[in-house]
């Protein structure tokens, strides 16, 4: 990490010749502003970790850590305004955006991918799937359709439908940072942590192959079909996927047969299993597809096999390693965000747009949340469905931050004359609203909700309902259910069993294969793991204390 600042720093000051007599003025006085511009950046980091331990120590929840960070970037960029320092300031924040997409954001897509728990992940995959890409992308074509929409009623600046659909992917994208650290304090329910986890861990993968192919789709306007933008969408999605897995498995028949857990090889175990990821993540980007949903899905399928593998030293350090990376990168990137909406110049002449857009996407995210939690309930006995406080909990934590950030920032690139700089004004807004008042608001939420701690009436439901059962609530068997003739409801009711169908599969076949234990285990973490559960949960959340306790 403190490589990659050196490198922002370097990387936006201008190239300077040195003579060859020695260093010129010029040159010492770039390397002075780069020198000050480090410091700046470390000291805003060092600021937001005290700050966000003494709120967290004082059970603040009303400024949670990413709202530290982002306040702290934004006061920081503002003071550089009053002291009229702004464009040498401006000079040691200025690393563009390929930057932030190659270097912050996959050690936060991968550490998502690699800290999920697998027994509450897999136990709640059929409607982490709804959520992520039925959902995203309900709420996707609901934003870029309202918006245009509101174009054509001369109610918003207007824009191409192709533009306000690529508005829709990229503010689709949520980032609950915020939110989880909250339910892991008041201690929500396992298997709504899970949903909302889940669901932003895959939503942001799908978010960007949405936008990406939307992007596509402007560029190449004789291709404007529906369907052609749906497979498109899917061809980028699935490869992507199969790209990330293919990689996470190679990675597991390496470390199981290499035998590189000796003691004198065990730094270079370390190095290798580091590498992968952006193996993964490079491999994806070389060959057109998406590298974020590449390095997610190696994240996972790592943790699940390749991480078993390992000796006890190596398994000690990388996971300690990768939460390191990411929770630097996290707060570098809250603190970037506050930083550019404070310096940069924002495009405020169409406020109106700004103003609809963000009762847009709360229209959108309740379109998502209460259609696809319908759809997954008729295929419930009644004592398994979700119920409707968890659903408003998650319409509610449909936070938006990096991902949507960063996806705005390409689009001042991608859209002409002043349309990406509209919306990327929209987008910074919408972040600063949703991490400061909704993220702020959680706690008061969830407690209104009833679904934390001992007000939490479906807790104890769900518990026992999952006790016994390696698919949780949501493999339930359901021929305890009633009795229906509806084609649809025995559909997805064959569709939630496939769940219980790859837990067997797993269990029997893909785990002997790919890792050096048996089967037989269920735990989330291998049986040589010396990985206390307590250290990972600061990154995973209640659910595995339930599960191991």
């Amino acid at each position: 990490m403190a490589t990659g600042l050196a490198a922002a720093a370097a990387a936006a000051a201008p190239p300077v010749v040195a003579s060859a007599t020695g260093s010129s003025p010029g040159t010492v006085d770039e390397q002075k502003a780069a020198g000050v511009g480090i410091l700046l950046q470390i000291s805003m980091l060092v600021l937001s970790f005290v700050l966000g331990h003494v709120l967290r120590r004082r059970k603040f929840y009303y400024l949670p850590e990413a709202s530290g960070s982002l306040l702290i970037g934004m006061i920081v960029g503002g003071l550089a305004n009053i002291s009229n320092t702004q464009k040498s300031t401006r000079r040691w924040f200025n690393f563009r955006e390929d930057f932030f997409l190659l270097f912050l954001l996959p050690p936060i897509i991968f550490q998502s991918g690699f800290s999920l728990a697998p027994k509450p992940f897999f136990s709640n995959f059929g409607a982490i799937i709804t959520f992520a890409i039925l959902g995203t992308f309900i709420a996707s074509i609901v934003t870029g359709l309202l918006v245009y929409l509101g174009g054509l009623l001369y109610i918003i600046y207007r824009l191409p439908l192709v533009e306000c659909m690529m508005f829709g992917a990229l503010v689709s994208a949520t980032d609950p940072v915020t939110v989880l650290s909250i339910f892991q304090e008041l201690g929500t329910d396992t298997n709504l942590y899970a949903l909302v986890f889940g669901e932003s861990v895959l939503n942001d993968a799908v978010a960007i192959s949405l936008y990406r192919t939307m992007a596509t789709m402007r560029t190449h306007p004789s291709g404007q079909n529906f369907f052609l933008v749906i497979l498109r969408f899917l061809e980028n999605f699935v490869g992507s996927m199969s790209s990330g897995i293919g990689v996470g498995l190679i990675s597991a028949l390496l470390f199981k047969y290499a035998a590189l857990g000796v003691e004198n090889l065990q730094n270079l175990e370390s190095c290798l299993f580091v590498l992968f990821p952006y193996f993964s993540y490079m491999l994806a980007e070389g060959i057109g597809l998406s590298g974020i949903v590449s390095i997610l899905f190696t994240g996972i399928v790592m943790k699940r096999y390749t991480f078993s593998n390992l000796s006890e030293d190596s398994q000690r350090f990388t996971a300690r390693f990768f939460h390191l990376l990411s929770s630097l990168a996290e707060a570098f990137v809250f603190i970037y965000m506050g930083f550019d909406i404070a310096m940069e110049r924002q495009s405020w002449s169409h406020v109106g747009f700004i103003f609809f857009s963000i009762i847009f996407i709360l229209l959108a995210r309740a379109a998502n949340v209460f259609s696809c939690a319908y759809i997954l309930n008729l295929a419930r006995p009644p004592h398994c469905q979700i119920p409707r406080q968890y659903q408003q909990a998650l319409w509610y934590s449909g936070l938006r931050g990096a991902m949507a950030f960063a996806l705005a920032l390409q689009s001042v690139h991608d859209l002409p004359g002043g349309h990406g700089e509209t919306i990327f004004t929209a987008t910074t807004s919408i972040v600063v609203l949703t991490v400061l008042l909704i993220g702020g608001s959680t706690g008061t939420m969830l407690e209104a909700l009833q679904v934390v701690g001992d007000s939490n009436r479906y807790h104890q439901l769900y518990e026992e309902n999952s006790d016994g059962n390696d698919t949780g609530y949501m493999g339930q068997n359901y021929d305890e259910g009633p009795s229906t003739s509806s084609k649809f409801k025995s559909k997805l009711r064959d569709i939630r069993r496939s769940t219980s169908s790859f837990a067997l599969l797993d269990k029997n076949y893909l785990t002997p294969i790919f890792t050096s234990r048996n089967g037989d285990r269920n735990d989330d973490t291998p049986d040589n793991s010396p990985i206390a559960d307590k250290e990972l949960t600061v990154s995973r959340g209640p659910s595995d204390l339930e599960e191991h306790d």
